[in-house]
């Protein structure tokens, strides 16, 4: 935990899915919990670098829908990156139960939105930061999602995402967030909602300026 909250973000999919077991955990468990200590070994000198630039806050969000069959429930994700290197990010079961990968993508959006306008408001405290500071770019890789965000409306089918709808419009007309497409393989929040091939969660490590120091 301490690990995923400092440097290491690439594990806390894995780490956040077997901190649920923690009370009772199978063989299963352990065996995971072993590979995820081997892969820290062979990447003990990694570490978060940062180059500078783009100086500008820029952030990915994803949702993976229903992928806890123990009790039906989404993980959101969300990477926030600054000067070529994360600077926040979480990986997070999501507390409500949701009808579609819509509607589980738009809670995550929302979760990032939360961020967005708390690093905004941090930022705006630093007197060297330009002004007036421009809304962060949050790339979410599903088109609906977008749509509904942009959306001055929602159908009775969605109602019960009636205060996440008003709170990522809020957020878009105050100029604190504006969303944008990427394809899901260029979204490195990908990997904080799921399990990725390796080559996949090599992209998204270093995407997230994570390397050998």
């Amino acid at each position: 935990m301490y690990a995923i909250t400092s440097t290491r973000p690439n594990i806390a999919y894995a780490v956040g899915r077997l901190s649920r077991f923690t009370s009772n955990p199978s063989r299963q468990h352990w065996q995971a919990i072993t590979r995820v200590f081997k892969y820290l070994k062979g990447t003990m000198n990694y570490g978060l670098s940062y180059v500078g630039y783009p100086s500008v806050l820029e952030a990915y969000s994803d949702a993976s829908w229903i992928n806890h069959v123990e009790d039906s429930s989404s993980t959101s994700g969300w990477v926030f990156l600054l000067g070529g290197g994360a600077i926040s990010w979480a990986s997070k079961k999501q507390t409500c139960i949701t009808g579609s990968t819509m509607e589980s993508e738009f809670v995550a959006l929302v979760a990032a939105g939360k961020e967005a306008e708390w690093l905004r408001n941090l930022i705006h405290e630093i007197p060297i930061w330009l002004k007036p500071i421009a809304p962060i770019s949050i790339r979410c890789d599903s088109a609906p999602t977008m749509a509904k965000a942009y959306s001055q409306i929602y159908n009775g089918k969605s109602r019960h995402l009636g205060v996440r709808h008003s709170m990522v419009r809020e957020l878009i007309m105050n100029g604190v967030i504006s969303i944008e497409f990427v394809r899901s393989q260029r979204n490195l929040a990908d990997h904080l909602t799921k399990g990725l091939a390796r080559d996949l969660v090599i992209k998204s490590v270093i995407g997230m300026g994570l390397k050998s120091i």
